[in-house]
């Protein structure tokens, strides 16, 4: 069993294929799905999107848990999926392994980090497939790739047995082409928990606020559907210092995690790094303790905000990320400046370790544009559901 000689996508990894047969029976048996290259299979090797990695790293003894729950409830692995190398990236253009076809925006990037699996599952190459959410590593190529996307909340889901970039923000994640089964996959990853009941429904005006005139237009008719489902929407500010300080803070204790997590391997092999991981990995190593206090300062501030805006099981709605994907090829300051724009918006569930679903309800330039609920912490079933209600 093997989609790999059918991959046109270049979603799939060829340097670390590995297929393994579902139980059979369960809430997933019939189905298929990919596996970010981040994750354990049981004598295998993992790549983490790095040729060098793969070199210095032995293969795995035992199989990640969210890998062996997705088995045991029926769905068949066909394979590994490409991500960015060692997750640092949110392009999905893998100086190494190269750029997956976002079939929904061609000629445009598929995202990353978990690129392979938003590729795949839009490409129609799986049912769905799991990825990894760090900084936006789900949400950002969802929206890109037109698919529904989920990062839970921190901790919610075990990432045992997976490659590790920043363990304060890292979250398992998974991709899907319709809402139904991203809720179905949900109650086999979280539990089949009943979801709790909305309270009020905030819209995010200052996340509003950074997208241009063309993308809040191209996201009315999504919130108008998003209206029907979850009653009138009360305009909110997230945060008063500006969503871009945010976005600064977590930049900082995201690259000190990642120094912390990855900066003796990179001193030691010293490997070869693409374009983009290079500098920012080399940027990691000149984090003060300084730096890092300061950030953390916005960080619980950020933390406490979100808390009392989603007490009593809201939800807010804001943008995925602030425009389509952009072109595959791009110079490096022009990603830089979207990576910034999008950050700001991604790094609010990031920062207080929050559940998001984003949808894709809307285009724009004939390509597909996202748009997000946030809810408190433990709230993923309530999201899966509204996703689903708003779906119809």
């Amino acid at each position: 069993m093997t989609t790999i000689p059918d991959d046109l996508l270049g979603a799939f990894c060829r340097h670390t294929h590995v297929a393994v047969k579902g139980s059979g029976t369960g809430a997933l048996a019939g189905l298929t799905f990919g596996v970010k290259d981040i994750y354990d299979i049981a004598g295998h090797k993992t790549g983490f999107g790095s040729p060098d990695w793969l070199k210095t790293h032995d293969a795995a003894a035992s199989s990640a848990p969210v890998v062996e729950a997705l088995l045991a409830a029926g769905a068949d692995m066909v394979g590994k999926t490409q991500t960015d190398e060692l997750t640092y990236s949110l392009n999905g253009e893998n100086a190494h392994y190269g750029t997956p076809v976002n079939v929904n925006a061609p000629g445009r990037i598929p995202g990353g980090s978990s690129s392979g699996s938003a590729a795949a599952t839009a490409g129609k190459l799986v049912d769905f497939a799991l990825g990894s959410d760090t900084g936006g590593s789900v949400r950002a190529p969802a929206s890109f790739c037109g698919i529904y996307g989920i990062r839970p909340t921190h901790g919610r889901v075990s990432l045992q047995g997976a490659c590790a970039l920043a363990k304060s923000f890292d979250t398992a994640g998974w991709f899907a082409r319709d809402a139904v089964l991203l809720e179905r996959i949900g109650r086999v990853l979280l539990g089949d928990v009943i979801a709790e009941k909305q309270g009020a429904a905030l819209l995010a005006e200052d996340a509003f606020a950074l997208l241009d005139s063309a993308a809040v237009a191209a996201l009315q008719p999504a919130l108008e559907k998003i209206k029907a489902v979850l009653g009138p929407l009360q305009n909110v500010t997230i945060s008063a210092e500006g969503l871009p300080q945010w976005f600064q803070a977590f930049r900082v204790l995201q690259g000190a995690e990642i120094h912390q997590q990855l900066g003796v391997w990179v001193a030691q092999v010293q490997p070869k790094l693409g374009p983009g991981v290079r500098e920012r990995m080399q940027w990691t190593a000149t984090i003060t303790e300084a730096d890092v206090a300061g950030a953390q300062s916005v960080r619980d501030a950020a933390r406490r905000r979100m808390d009392e805006l989603l007490k009593h099981h809201a939800v807010l709605v804001l943008p995925t990320v602030p425009d389509v994907a952009p072109l595959r090829g791009l110079p490096g300051a022009a990603l830089d400046d979207f990576r910034a724009r999008a950050m700001s918006l991604l790094c609010i569930a990031g920062h207080a370790g929050l559940p998001q679903v984003t949808m894709p309800l809307a285009t724009l330039q004939g390509c597909p544009l996202g748009i997000s609920l946030v809810a408190a912490r433990g709230n993923d079933a309530l999201l899966l559901e509204l996703a689903r209600r708003i779906a119809g």
